[in-house]
């Protein structure tokens, strides 16, 4: 068997193999509540092989959404509209995470193909951003940098929207601490100014990520595999950097994180980024640390013999991709039979299997 497609046990929870789909935003959901849209878009990766789905960015606060059209866990109603995607993917063979998240001074912005761009005006639906400093992403409305009772909320919005989340089924949590959004913008020197305690060393400017993940496993217990992402570089001048991540990365597992996901950039608009195949294994492996943290790789994975190769040199413990299952949902179905693995197919797509 490939590693690809070997399982992997973390806690109580066994992934039937290490390719797994990584959260992509819908911006479809209504109220925070998500839509048949979503059963049907998360359903179809189980069907297809996928060994892990998170599903997307999930605000922790109605403030806290990228856009009025995000999903959301902080109301019961919300949770009951998960259960039954959780269960259509427990169906399929699959497991499933949810990634709880909070965009700080990347809210309240038109979803993609809106006809708007950048911050939405609070006549349209949009709302005031918080954010470490007072400091606005290049074309977006200027943010209110968080007090002590605002940086307070958002550690009770993890913990709750944790509890929440095992309620409505979840096997996995992951806290997004990437692409440029609130403990992103806690981590990276270029979005926090803070002179206080949450500000200046490293240690400071990780605080409320480690104080997330503190709340994420005290609410989750022993049981649930609790994943951190964080963007292990800004691709800018003077910011976060990867041997920061690694550092960060190694006090996220010992506050009982159990796999760092690592992506890279999202945290200001004059980033340059190199982009090609494979381009941020590097980054994953440099966080892994040989194997002394567990790690994800994620960023233009698309080929089942280059995903086997990111695994068997040890730059990852397992990896996420994006828009090759959007491409192709039976993307699993498909490198199974390129590696030559036997995995379980659904019987409905069996005379598929061969030919």
């Amino acid at each position: 068997m490939s590693l690809l497609f070997s399982p992997l046990t973390i806690r109580s929870v066994e992934l039937r193999n290490r390719l797994w789909v990584s959260p992509m935003c819908q911006y479809s959901a209504v109220d925070g509540v998500v839509q048949d849209w979503h059963h049907t878009h998360l359903a179809q990766f189980a069907s297809g092989g996928a060994g892990l789905i998170v599903a997307e960015a999930t605000a922790v606060v109605p403030e806290g959404r990228i856009s009025p059209r995000d999903a959301g866990i902080w109301s019961d109603e919300q949770r009951d509209a998960w259960a039954p995607i959780v269960r259509s993917v427990h169906d399929r063979g699959a497991r499933i995470g949810v990634q709880l998240a909070h965009a700080g001074r990347k809210a309240s912005t038109w979803w993609p193909w809106a006809a708007g761009q950048g911050s939405v005006p609070a006549a349209d639906g949009g709302w005031t951003t918080t954010a470490p400093s007072a400091i606005a992403f290049e074309g977006y409305a200027e943010p209110e940098a968080l007090d002590a009772a605002g940086i307070a909320r958002v550690v009770d919005g993890f913990a709750a929207a944790t509890r929440r989340a095992i309620d409505a089924g979840f096997d996995v949590l992951e806290i997004h601490g990437a692409h440029g959004y609130l403990l992103h913008q806690f981590l990276s020197p270029l979005s926090n100014h803070r002179e206080d305690s949450y500000g200046g060393s490293l240690e400071n400017r990780a605080r409320l990520l480690l104080e997330v993940v503190d709340a994420v496993r005290a609410t989750a217990g022993d049981d649930v595999p609790v994943f951190v992402r964080i963007s292990a570089t800004d691709h800018a001048a003077g910011g976060f950097t990867p041997e920061e991540a690694a550092t960060v990365g190694a006090w996220a597992v010992d506050h009982g994180a159990d796999l760092i996901d690592v992506s890279s950039g999202g945290l200001v608009a004059h980033q340059r980024i190199d982009v090609h195949p494979g381009y941020q294994v590097p980054l994953a492996a440099a966080v892994r640390q040989g194997g002394r943290i567990p790690s994800a790789a994620v960023g233009l994975l698309t080929d089942s013999a280059q995903v086997e190769a990111v695994l068997a040199a040890g730059d990852a413990d397992a990896i996420f991709a994006g828009r090759e299952w959007l491409r192709d949902p039976h993307f699993g179905l498909r490198a199974a039979h390129e590696l030559g693995d036997e995995v379980a197919w659904p019987e409905q797509y069996l005379r598929a299997r061969w030919r």
